[in-house]
């Protein structure tokens, strides 16, 4: 090769670096998310100009990637490829269709309110030099829901009311939240103010023309059609399985924890799964024991872990501190997690969990209603164990030092949705399966370990809703139905989760096929390893390969274990 000629690693870095870039000038809001901060002033462009703009790119991009000579490439830049492909292709079919923005409301409502949150949610520059990106994003505003009124010419009826629903949330962050941020800062946010206002007026008029217009154009249909879903099982999840196989595993799957929740109530003295998972409401927190419970229950599943030689868990504390009063009014009308993903980049030394506020000043009766709604299995299994701890935290933390690229990005929590659909398997997966981990370590309690049952049931009945939705044979409320029969579910909530999994396809098959990826490949590992099978050594290899699809990290580490017995 000519010494002047670039290598095909370096062809590669070049062919990422304009992905990325296309990435990021596509989500903007995003890109704030993950760290990049070049986009900040930016809200997404819908326009027809925009959009053919960005298939444009996306075109040349697959085009170029066709030409790369992959066989001279590290494991990670083969990923990084073949991930950009996916991620492309599932693009340009949200482009060309009418499931996103063409169909959605929310996607603009998320993406105005999020351009706004992303900017005060953490530290990672000094207020002021935020401020000014936070007025243009205030001032784009406007554009981005005209675009929503001249694209959008009918949605199903669930989605408009969840963007009438953050119109709500993003109203009473202007009104209420601003200002009280405000109040706490040492900074004029008096130029934002022009801005903020003719931001309100724009959102109050796209509220107006939701309720009056949009909601008497609703549409029915929510699926995608079984191609498109095809294309997100495996562009984007890289899934062997096809739908149909994934729903029959599914509903075994299902059939299994439903039988053992019925046989095992009994274990707890009830009658039933909903009387057994009852019980848990009585082991709760006192009032002045609240906030406390979380890093308690944080610290002693770290030493647990350590003690166990599960994994490496890394020096990124957590702090759980109260959900900030700015945005506590507008949180319940948004996608406004209790724990979001660090920025890949610019991550601070220590990262908050914000919990819900506990009121002593309300009722006694609502103090113990709301105490038991965070008993401390919740506490323990989904702030903790699922989120704040050894799941998602400590996948982030073993993710950003990946060498992929993707790997790096691609589970980081944006508006409505993680990055790119390819972290899912690994971050959701690893999540789900880190509980099973830590009911294997003596970690939770036996009336814990019994819920998790109830989980099982829930992650199996996401996948089958995901395909039977997708695919055109349910319904919004079939869908709901199923939800509250099977994962019980109060109808609220299993309406919730629906809309949700219809609004985003292949992302309720994750936590399923996910998790038991994990398991699997765990089972193969030691099969091939025998004595020399390290727990740990597993699961740090296994989260050093970053959120990317399981089924490509499972081939990687069965390939390199395979060469080593060579």
């Amino acid at each position: 090769m000519n010494s002047q000629e670039p290598s095909p690693s370096q062809d590669v870095t070049h062919w990422l670096d304009r992905f990325f870039e296309h990435y990021h000038r596509s989500n903007p809001v995003s890109a704030t998310f993950i760290g990049e901060h070049r986009f900040d002033p930016w809200l997404p462009d819908y326009s027809e100009a925009a959009v053919d703009d960005a298939k444009a790119r996306i075109a040349t991009l697959l085009a170029e990637s066709s030409g790369l000579a992959l066989d001279a490439l590290s494991v990670d830049e083969k990923h990084d490829v073949r991930l950009a492909q996916g991620a492309l292709r599932i693009q340009e079919w949200e482009l060309g269709g009418r499931h996103f923005h063409r169909g959605n409301p929310s996607l603009y409502t998320g993406e105005a309110v999020f351009g706004l949150i992303s900017l005060f949610l953490t530290d990672y520059a000094p207020l002021r030099d935020r401020l000014g990106p936070a007025a243009e994003r205030l001032a784009a505003i406007p554009r981005l829901l005209d675009q929503a009124k001249e694209n959008l010419d009918a949605s199903p009826r669930a989605w408009t009311e969840r963007a009438i629903r953050e119109c709500e949330g993003t109203l009473t962050l202007l009104d209420e939240g601003l200002p009280k941020f405000a109040d706490g800062a040492a900074v004029d946010f008096a130029p934002l103010a022009l801005s903020a206002a003719r931001a309100r007026k724009a959102v109050e008029e796209f509220q107006v023309w939701l309720e009056n217009d949009l909601l008497d154009r609703a549409r029915d249909e929510v699926a995608v059609g079984e191609e498109a879903l095809a294309l997100h099982l495996s562009e984007g999840h890289f899934l062997q399985e096809d739908a149909a196989q994934i729903e029959r595993y599914a509903r075994a799957e299902l059939a299994e924890a439903t039988a053992a929740l019925a046989e095992r109530a009994k274990e707890f003295g009830a009658d039933s799964p909903s009387a057994a998972l009852a019980q848990l409401k009585a082991h709760r927190p006192s009032a002045h024991e609240y906030e406390a419970r979380y890093a308690r229950f944080w610290e002693d599943a770290r030493t647990a872990a350590a003690e166990k030689g599960l994994l490496t868990w890394p020096d990124f504390p957590i702090r759980y501190v109260e959900r900030p009063a700015w945005v506590r009014a507008a949180a319940p009308y948004l996608y406004f997690l209790f724990y979001r993903s660090p920025a890949a980049s610019r991550r601070p030394a220590v990262h908050d969990y914000l919990i819900a506020p506990f009121d002593p000043t309300q009722p006694v009766d609502a103090q113990q209603a709301f105490l038991e709604a965070h008993n401390d299995s919740v506490i323990r299994l989904n702030h903790v164990i699922h989120h704040g701890g050894i799941g998602h935290h400590v996948q982030n933390f073993h993710a950003f030092r990946s060498g992929s690229r993707i790997g790096r990005m691609a589970a980081v929590d944006c508006a409505s949705r993680i990055a790119l659909l390819c972290g899912g398997t690994m971050a959701e997966g690893w999540a789900c399966y880190a509980t099973d981990l830590m009911s294997e370590a003596g970690f939770l309690t036996p009336l814990e370990r019994y819920a998790e049952l109830q989980g099982r049931a829930r992650m199996c009945v996401r996948a089958i809703v995901d395909v039977r939705l997708h695919e055109g044979r349910w319904t919004l409320e079939h869908a709901a139905r199923f939800y509250e029969e099977h994962a019980l579910m109060p109808s609220a909530a299993a309406m919730g989760e629906a809309v949700k999994n219809s609004m985003f396809p292949g992302a309720a098959v994750m936590y399923l096929m996910g998790r038991d990826a994990i398991h699997r490949l765990r089972e193969d590992m030691l099969a091939m390893e025998g004595r020399r099978f390290s727990l740990g050594r597993f699961h740090d290899t296994f989260l050093s390969h970053g959120s990317i699809p399981v089924s490509l990290v499972a081939t990687a580490m069965k390939e390199a274990a395979a060469s080593r017995r060579v």
